[in-house]
């Protein structure tokens, strides 16, 4: 079988935590051919969608200090002629990732159909802030807002909260703003563009210093183990990009009955693989693009999340299970 990553330049991934290098490991551990590609390289014409430059790669051991990937041949590829695409490109949502999404749709509904994971639309209609509105009985106080008058007033209810942009990744662009703080207003109207940017604002959990749970759901299920991402000293943010410490642990009788609330609703929309970003009892974010700690959790616990997720891909695509396949359990 042959699988279809369309990813940021692989010279930019880091083997070392990158989920989608986990993905491409286990696909190959299992005899499938692994293909890359980046979203630039997408082309429509003639009702077909190509890769253009899509690069078939082998993934040795990594020791020896060799390259983490090698290019076994470079060729133009129309989406359905593999057996899936996966996409896997990071976040900011912008225009560009737009106009991929609407691309890979129309693979999708092309005479000859391609299979896009996750699906393509979902991808567009699940914003990683803005989809936890769906489900408000799980998640802290929250306003969605460009009003920096407004967005004070809430502060001034809440106590301390967080400010975060609508289309942000990584912790970049989160401040946490508590009572009496002389930058409030600086930081609205900076965070707000004066006014003509909405944002959101999120009561702030002092559960962070637990850390922020990343929850794994693989086809609407949760992977037994989340990934909480302790802040820095002197830092609100647990994002391992803004320097936080990963620590794996099994998930609590709250976190279950979150995955079990929150994944069959969005893995019947075409999710596949999903992120649930959890602090203390309450869900901050829905994370749908790229979701990653698959490399944390298997190097702490010895449970494949790779496997568990390449496991319901070959499922959902029609490859019989194989027995004994999957680490860790």
């Amino acid at each position: 079988m042959t699988f279809l990553f369309v990813v940021d330049p692989l010279e930019a991934l880091k083997p070392a935590k990158d989920s989608s290098i986990a993905m491409m490991r286990e696909l190959q551990r299992r005899g499938h051919a692994v293909w890359t590609c980046t979203p630039r390289s997408l082309a429509w014409e003639g009702g077909v969608v190509r890769a253009e430059s899509a690069r078939r790669i082998a993934l040795p051991d990594g020791t020896g200090g060799a390259p983490w990937f090698a290019v076994r041949e470079t060729a133009s590829r129309a989406l359905a002629e593999f057996d899936a695409v996966l996409m896997r490109k990071d976040p900011p949502f912008d225009l560009e990732y737009l106009y991929a999404t609407h691309l890979l749709e129309a693979a999708v509904r092309a005479s000859r159909p391609a299979r896009v994971f996750n699906d393509p639309r979902a991808l567009r209609d699940h914003n990683e802030k803005l989809a936890i509105t769906e489900f408000a009985d799980f998640i802290p106080p929250t306003l969605v807002s460009g009003d920096p008058a407004r967005i004070l007033r809430f502060r001034e209810e809440q106590g301390s909260i967080v400010v975060k942009p609508l289309d942000g990744m990584g912790g970049a662009g989160v401040f946490r703003i508590d009572a009496g703080d002389p930058n409030t207003n600086a930081i609205l109207e900076t965070m707000t563009r004066l006014g003509t940017r909405t944002v959101m604002a999120q009561r702030f959990v002092p559960e962070i210093a637990q850390g922020d749970k990343r929850i794994l759901l693989v086809g609407g299920a949760p992977a037994p183990f989340a990934l909480a991402r302790i802040p820095k000293p002197g830092d609100a943010r647990g994002n391992l990009a803004a320097g936080g410490t990963g620590r794996a642990q099994p998930l609590s009788a709250r976190d279950r009955q979150i995955a079990e609330h929150i994944g069959p609703v969005l893995a019947g929309r075409g999710l596949l693989l999903v992120g649930l970003d959890v602090i203390g009892d309450f869900v901050t974010e829905i994370n749908v693009t790229s979701p990653t700690c698959f490399v944390e959790i298997e190097s702490q616990t010895g449970f494949s999340v790779a496997a568990m997720f390449v496991e319901e891909l070959e499922r959902r695509i029609g490859i019989p299970p194989a027995p004994a396949m999957r680490k860790g359990e």
